[in-house]
Parts: structure tokens; C-alpha cells; sequence
């Protein structure tokens, strides 16, 4: 994993949850992990597969920075996923 990833990673587990997440940042991650990522869906939907689990994230606008409440439902399903820091 490169070190661009894994400041992405430590920034989606620091505490308090940061609001400064930016989605291409989480995509690039998500593709170095080996998800898969549909961005086919309805509207801003977008899938998420990794390890077997799979998950619905909505993809921010008109800002490129994620929300804190999409930021922790992300965390947790990397934690779902094995994936930690």
C-alpha cells in the first residue's frame, strides 16, 4: 500500500471522525485493498465489495469531502473487513 493510502486509512480511523475525507482519496484506497467499486448505480449510490462484504456509500456533492457520518459507516465496514490501520 502506498503511503498516500495509508494517510487516507489512519484519517478515516483518527478520532474525532475528520469531515476532511476526500471521495477520490477513499476510491484510490478501496482500489489498492481490492474492492470492487460500482459506480453504475442510481444517482450518487455506489457499491462497495471487499472481503466478501458489500456495502451501499452514497458519493458526496457538490463538495468532494466525505461526511463525518459516511466517514464512520465506512469505518466500520473496513473493520467488517479486516482492514485496520
Amino acid at each position: 500500500m502506498k503511503r498516500k493510502h495509508q494517510k487516507t486509512l489512519e484519517l478515516i480511523f483518527s478520532r474525532p471522525i475528520s469531515g476532511n475525507v476526500k471521495w477520490r482519496d477513499v476510491v484510490s484506497l478501496l482500489d489498492a485493498l481490492g474492492a470492487e467499486v460500482d459506480e453504475s448505480r442510481e444517482g450518487s449510490r455506489v457499491g462497495i465489495v471487499l472481503n466478501g462484504n458489500a456495502v451501499i456509500q452514497h458519493k458526496p456533492h457538490p463538495s468532494p469531502n466525505m461526511d463525518k457520518g459516511a466517514v464512520a459507516s465506512l469505518r466500520s465496514f473496513l473493520i467488517d473487513c479486516g482492514v485496520n490501520p
